[in-house]
């Protein structure tokens, strides 16, 4: 598919499929491979399954062509998981001596990637997303990594600016796209130099399958990122693949339902008096709003808001009905907890972090309202 008239909800159906042919089915099914069939010289695309494989091939394109829509060049790779992902734009791009710039209030498992960079000689900085904050320590950085909406306190930064600033600054430009998924927001529209996301979560939006992405145009950087996933071998199974793939036909459906309905609860929950700190971008007096409509076409899935404490909270989760307590986000099935029970985000006690999923809002918004009773109901 390569006309960008297309809509969101066709192009997520169509996208990667290849030419029909009489008696096949629409969608191949998964290729089990670790090696193929290889005569003489090694000239085909397919020679070993650890480099590559026609269902990620689908994959591939179908992920690509909903990140750089009607766009030819760009080139996406898939992962076993977020992580992978991430892991391949950093260390396929960093070498001692470099310094990168990285969000202090982004992923949690990102301490651990500091940790990793530090002892192989690369500089790690870090500053907040809100505020375009990042931009104070940029100066000699060769990468800049942003994570926007930031996960899990929902702040946003101006890409645009960033990557203005980061190339003139000569530092390329890497975004977590996770929470918004291409289609809350395209990141190499906006100009950054690679699109990074974990499908674990809206994008493949059933809980089953770990996957990660990384999407560039730039055919060198790509390849780069291509020789780190075969070092490592962080590659995905085809069965995780094509069920990612198969996923991606109800993406639009599934994102504008959680989109709808977490604005609807976003504003329930703005007129509690139990409930502080409430943050989600599609409020028009969400601090950042402004800047996350200029963006976003979808402002997410993921609300965060404070109860009281710890008692409270847990209350709150342990009386939910349609909510499952998991930490993960973006599914059909909404989810929540209490961020502090990990330690690694900087957040109150009481801070909850609620994934909408696609149940009816009506029953869902009730749920939490009676949730949220019964745990400011301690007699």
């Amino acid at each position: 598919m390569t006309d960008q008239e297309y809509g969101d909800g066709t192009r997520a159906v169509r996208a990667g499929l290849p030419e029909p042919v009489k008696y096949e089915p629409t969608l191949p099914g998964p290729v089990f491979a670790a090696h193929f069939h290889l005569p003489g010289e090694p000239t085909g695309p397919y020679t070993y399954g650890r480099d590559e494989n026609p269902t990620w091939t689908h994959l591939e394109r179908a992920i690509g062509e909903l990140e750089a829509p009607g766009e030819e060049g760009v080139e996406t790779l898939v992962f076993a998981s977020g992580m992978a992902a991430i892991s391949a734009v950093l260390f396929s791009q960093l070498k001692a001596g470099d310094a990168v710039v990285l969000p202090t209030d982004g992923y949690q498992a990102l301490p651990l990637l500091h940790e990793q960079l530090r002892a192989y000689g690369v500089e790690v900085r870090t500053a907040p997303t809100g505020d375009d904050a990042q931009l104070s320590v940029l100066d000699g950085a060769r990468l800049l990594w942003i994570e926007t909406p930031s996960n899990p306190g929902l702040d946003v930064c101006d890409v645009r600016r960033l990557v203005r600033e980061a190339h003139a600054a000569g530092a390329l430009v890497a975004v977590d796209n996770t929470l918004a998924t291409p289609l809350g927001q395209r990141p190499l529209a906006l100009g950054a130099d690679f699109s990074v996301a974990s499908d674990t979560k809206g994008m493949t939006g059933h809980g089953d399958v770990l996957l990660g992405h990384v999407s560039c145009r730039d055919p060198r950087r790509a390849a780069e990122v291509r020789r780190w996933r075969k070092i490592v071998g962080a590659i995905p199974g085809p069965m995780e693949a094509w069920l990612a793939h198969r996923s991606l036909a109800t993406l639009q459906l599934r994102i504008d339902r959680q989109c709808s309905t977490a604005l609807a609860l976003a504003r329930t929950l703005a007129e509690r008096a139990d409930v502080t700190g409430l943050r989600y971008p599609g409020l028009p007096d969400d601090p950042s709003h402004v800047v996350a409509a200029r963006q976003m076409r979808r402002f997410g899935p993921v609300v965060s808001f404070e109860l009281a404490d710890r008692e409270r909270a847990e209350r709150f989760l342990e009386g939910l009905r349609l909510v499952d307590d998991a930490t993960s986000f973006g599914g059909v099935r909404s989810t929540a907890e209490r961020r502090g029970r990990w330690g690694g985000d900087a957040v109150a006690e009481g801070f909850i972090r609620f994934s909408v999923g696609a149940e009816d809002p009506e029953d869902l918004i009730a749920d939490v309202l009676r949730a949220l009773d019964e745990a400011g109901n301690t007699d």
